[in-house]
């Protein structure tokens, strides 16, 4: 998850559980941390395996589009699903991020419930879709 806002985090976090989500969930506060981990880290996806992306576009070091660019365009991470979830509902904004590759494109309602909902229905989404393989 890269999303540099601590409270939508854990919101994200313990709504995804709430869902039956139990995979093991890195939290990067900061594109240029998440891009390291995701292309050079021992444990990460570029070296490592599947992984799924939840990519906040708003960050204070880069753009999330940026990030999305990166990974699509790399062979190791270019199959790696990434969902964009976002306060933005800008639809040049959602248009590019599909056009980029992002497989979802999720706008965070302003309203806390509704917030929760959207994150458990997501979580939902998560236990059944189903990763690529990396090496196919």
């Amino acid at each position: 998850m890269i999303e540099d806002d601590e409270g939508h985090a854990r919101l994200i976090e313990k709504n995804i559980r709430r869902a039956g989500i139990s995979n093991h969930l890195r939290h990067f506060l900061d594109g240029g941390t998440a891009l390291d981990f995701l292309f050079n880290h021992p444990e990460g996806p570029a070296k490592n395996g599947p992984a799924l992306v939840l990519l906040d576009l708003n960050l204070p070091d880069m753009s999330g589009t940026d990030i999305l660019q990166r990974i699509k365009s790399d062979e190791a991470l270019k199959r790696t699903p990434v969902v964009v979830l976002t306060t933005t509902d800008d639809k040049v904004e959602i248009q590019r991020c599909y056009d980029l590759g992002c497989n979802v494109y999720i706008t965070k309602p302003v309203n806390y419930e509704n917030f929760a909902d959207a994150i458990r229905q997501l979580g939902l989404f998560l236990s059944v879709i189903q990763v690529p393989d990396p090496q196919a």
